[in-house]
């Protein structure tokens, strides 16, 4: 396997743990923090329950994205 090619193997490897973790850790931040008020919504207000599960959705998407990225810029895996 040449140079450049392991670099970025590891590279992924690396970028996909430290995403791997972060998802965990919103996951279990989430289910602790906002567990109920959530099971709440869903059992008396689908409607806002619907919007609130697709924002968080795609904050989660936006913020893990970004940290990853400055992660992996700080780790010095990828070039800006």
């Amino acid at each position: 396997m040449s140079a450049p090619s392991k670099r970025t193997l590891i590279g992924f490897a690396v970028e996909l743990l430290i995403y791997a973790a972060l998802i965990a850790v919103y996951f279990f931040l989430v289910l602790r923090f906002l567990g109920d008020w959530l099971k709440a919504l869903f059992l008396y207000r689908r409607d806002i329950y619907t919007v609130v599960a697709i924002l968080a959705m795609i904050g989660q998407a936006v913020g893990l994205e970004f940290v990853t990225n400055m992660l992996a810029t700080f780790l010095r895996l990828r070039k800006r």
